[in-house]
């Protein structure tokens, strides 16, 4: 919001998707554009943008601008956000099992993902353990009789981002053959604007029944190209 402006009506935020195309306007002015996104957006006092039941559809960049006047001219420059999904699955078949980390982003991937772990025993025997990494993914694989004392949890995903930035995630399966769980990468370059926050409402299913979390993405007088994680996990679905 601009300084000593009490009203979003100065404000528009744009988005475009992972997949680069043209950018589409979610907010003008202050009002909820008609999108195929509408219904789960709105917008705080403070000129927020808030996004529920968040999705791989909403990975991309979201880009918040300040106008004034009439005709508006933008004040200062774009304040970008970018959001991105970390996945996490796991793949039993008869006794292997497969443990997957991958990234989704806007534009084109340059994090580095890996998998690590903390357990004594697979330290001391890495024979029937095979990795696999590529860009933006890895893989983990490895006979589940020979490694009964290991747990699933031992293994970490470690993303680091472009700019050097790291994070370690835990691999916490469900009971189920398959567990996805989604992890919220927000970048922020803020520059001269430091109002621009994401607000993400996520709901987590939990069996047959479902709790709201409100996640504050990012925050007035972040740094620039700050890096902020969110662990969202879910029983089968996400």
């Amino acid at each position: 919001m601009i300084k000593n402006h009490h009203s979003c009506d100065t404000t528009t935020w744009l988005f475009t998707d992972s997949r680069g195309k043209a950018a589409v306007e979610l907010v003008n002015l202050g009002q909820i554009k008609e999108t195929v996104k509408s219904d789960r957006l709105s917008v705080t006092a403070e000129c927020s943008l808030v996004i529920k039941k968040v999705t791989a559809e909403d990975v991309g960049r979201y880009t918040c601008r300040q106008f004034r006047g009439n005709p508006g001219k933008q004040q200062g420059p774009d304040a970008v956000v970018y959001l991105s999904d970390v996945i996490m699955t796991e793949q039993k078949s008869r006794d292997q099992v497969t443990l997957n980390c991958s990234v989704q982003v806007h534009g084109h991937c340059e994090h580095k993902v890996k998998w690590i772990h903390y357990s004594e025993g697979l330290n001391r025997d890495y024979s029937n353990i095979k990795t696999l990494q590529s860009s933006c993914s890895a893989a983990v694989t490895f006979v589940n009789s020979l490694y009964s004392h290991i747990s699933n949890s031992d293994f970490k995903c470690n993303v680091t981002t472009e700019d050097g930035k790291e994070q370690l995630f835990t691999f916490s399966p469900h009971s189920s053959g398959w567990s996805l769980y989604r992890l919220i990468i927000v970048a922020l370059g803020l520059a001269a604007l430091n109002a621009a926050v994401v607000i993400v409402n996520i709901w987590i299913r939990v069996g047959k029944k479902a709790q709201m979390e409100e996640n504050t993405m990012c925050k007035d007088e972040v740094d620039d190209g700050a890096v902020n994680y969110e662990n969202v996990q879910s029983s089968d679905e996400v």
